[in-house]
């Protein structure tokens, strides 16, 4: 039992390292990707050829197609998180009931809303220049969608495989992405003879250690951990982008930048030491002991 245990937890501290740190070093690679690539487009063609790879790896292994009620799970989640952690936060108080907001964790959330606010303010005087107010709301947007289903992730129906629901999930996102970027006429300014080896190579990384990797680390992490605790890889990878950025992409850091960074680390140390609570079981009427049920 003890040595389970330890394996649980170094394969917890392994998931958590690869979503903080190798999804913090995608954004270097998006950024590299999009110089060439349209960016529907390229979303498409990552999360397809991963979710191919993971699909056919799992077909392979003798692991059964989902359902049609779970594709239908998959491709539902795939729209949804077309990701700030106070969504994830509020997502798990409201739909899993295993967190309450209580004054520490809403200090913890506030804190993480400032550091934001800091990087985005066009009124503080910090120097450098704050992020493009229409982007900052449109990835809001899409973390309230992340963040939701994240938590839903645990309700709906789903592959028991979570490399196998990792595969379902980006293949169905894949092919939403593929028929946005149609719509916006990419595939027609799009041509694969002119674009470089770099950008191949960011591609490469990105269904790889991205998606691959990082995805099926994110979906293992949110059935194990709290998804309070597991959004905040949602904090930390901005940060890592930021040093990843400077010291391999020649990208600036100011003050500005500095100072939104301490803000969203101590939201994080905050968010992370907050323990979930255990959810309490309801017992039927005539039951006098609970039914014990396997993890």
């Amino acid at each position: 039992m003890e040595a389970q245990t330890r394996r649980t937890t170094r394969k917890t501290l392994l998931a958590f390292a690869i979503i903080y740190f190798v999804w913090g070093s995608t954004f270097l690679a998006i950024r590299v990707g999009v110089r060439e690539v349209p960016p529907f487009l390229l979303a498409a063609m990552r999360f397809l050829v991963a979710g191919l790879v993971l699909y056919g790896w799992m077909i392979a292994q003798g692991e059964r197609s989902p359902s049609k009620r779970q594709w239908m799970s998959a491709s539902l989640l795939a729209v949804m998180m077309a990701t700030i952690p106070v969504f994830m936060a509020l997502s798990e108080i409201i739909f899993l009931r295993t967190q309450r907001l209580t004054v520490r964790l809403g200090l913890a959330l506030l804190i993480g809303i400032a550091g934001v606010g800091v990087l985005m303010s066009r009124s503080l005087n910090l120097g450098g220049a704050p992020i493009n107010p229409v982007g900052a709301v449109a990835l809001i947007i899409a973390a309230m969608s992340w963040s939701v289903a994240s938590a839903l992730t645990r309700k709906l129906p789903l592959p028991a495989s979570k490399v196998m629901s990792s595969g379902a999930q980006m293949l169905a996102g894949g092919l939403f992405l593929a028929l946005t970027a149609a719509s916006l006429g990419e595939f027609r300014n799009f041509h694969p003879s002119t674009v470089s080896g770099g950008a191949w190579l960011a591609l490469l990384y990105l269904i790889v250690a991205g998606s691959i990797s990082g995805f099926t680390a994110y979906v293992w992490l949110i059935h194990h951990e709290s998804p309070t605790k597991v959004g905040t890889y949602a904090y930390v990878n901005p940060v890592v982008a930021v040093l990843v950025g400077y010291f391999l992409g020649g990208e600036a850091l100011g003050l500005r930048t500095i100072l939104g960074t301490l803000f969203v680390l101590i939201s994080v140390v905050v968010i992370t030491m907050t323990p979930a609570k255990k959810p309490v079981a309801t017992l039927p009427a005539g039951e006098d002991t609970p039914e014990v049920v396997g993890s």
